[in-house]
């Protein structure tokens, strides 16, 4: 039992270790990718970036419906939108303040508003089926071409950084995707030894997907933003995080509906549901006023995270 422990604690430690690297490697490739291809960085960051942060969700939440039950999944997507908002935002605004552009504000904002109101309405019988995971997937195509008509109609002002940074390189793409198989590796041991220690002291399979695995697969996105955040970089950070809200919904979940359709018990629908809600809702309100989000801001949406892990064990 000794010996089990110890080895999920040193998975656990390598798989931390293992997302700061991966979090520094895709933070500096996507930078300079941004510069290179005159993007914006939060386009980056809601786009590529999110989606590929979001992966670790999606191979969670699908092998834990199979292996385990489709709550379990369910409840590694809605744990993580909370996580990411009030962990990962909340954390990175400490760090740095965090700067809301108003192409956030006027593109995917209002996106990741509508995909956390749309859940609830979605799990209001009880199960999300296979045909509301054809809808999800059909909103992430309108999204992703939303995006990219918006990108190519507005693109980014060619400044002096643009210019002294010249063409793409191929050593920017190994940043980026050797950035992104850390993170992927890094959750992956996170989550494999944070869940065996859970479940070995016989926490709810529904509560380590809320948890445990829900951290584990934002750790990613708190590893790239808060690295984000430190390097300057708020409309990355901003950008990965709400990008990454979104592709929980609508891809995450999507693919996991029509895969094993999820069943939602009365007491998600009264307490996890209506919190992805207020969480998002408290959010978009501090981005609204002043357009920033403020240490104070962050300090209160992380003490907002920690009570709702409170309220989980009590």
């Amino acid at each position: 039992m000794v010996g089990g422990l110890t080895f999920d604690l040193v998975i656990l430690g390598a798989g931390v270790l293992t997302l700061f690297a991966g979090a520094e490697l895709l933070v500096k490739g996507a930078g300079r990718l941004a510069l290179g291809f005159g993007l914006r960085a939060a386009t980056v960051g809601v786009t590529v970036v999110a989606f590929a942060t979001t992966a670790p969700e999606l191979f969670v939440a699908i092998l834990a419906a199979v292996d385990v039950s489709s709550e379990v999944g369910f409840g590694t997507v809605v744990g993580s939108n909370i996580a990411n908002i009030g962990l990962v935002l909340g954390v990175s605004a400490l760090i740095r303040p965090l700067t809301i552009s108003r192409t956030v504000m006027r593109r995917h904002v209002p996106f990741m508003l509508f995909t956390a109101l749309l859940l609830p309405v979605l799990a209001i019988n009880g199960r999300i089926g296979r045909l509301e995971g054809v809808v999800l997937l059909t909103i992430l195509i309108v999204f992703t071409g939303y995006l990219l008509y918006a990108v190519n109609t507005d693109p980014a002002p060619v400044t002096a950084a643009i210019r002294e940074h010249g063409d793409p390189r191929p050593i920017d793409f190994g940043f980026v995707v050797g950035g992104l198989i850390a993170l992927i590796v890094g959750s992956r041991w996170l989550v494999s030894g944070g869940s065996s220690v859970l479940l070995a002291m016989e926490v709810p399979e529904f509560v380590v997907g809320l948890t445990v695995l829900a951290i584990g697969t934002s750790l990613p996105e708190l590893a790239a933003s808060a690295v984000g955040a430190a390097r300057g970089e708020t409309g990355f950070t901003i950008g990965n995080v709400v990008g990454s809200n979104i592709y929980n919904i609508v891809a995450v979940l999507g693919i996991l509906a029509v895969a094993v359709p999820v069943t939602v018990s009365p007491s998600t629908l009264r307490f996890e549901l209506p919190l992805v809600v207020v969480f998002t809702l408290v959010l978009v309100a501090m981005m609204g006023y002043g357009r920033r989000l403020s240490r104070l801001d962050g300090a209160g949406l992380l003490v907002g995270y920690v009570v709702f892990m409170w309220l989980l064990f009590t």
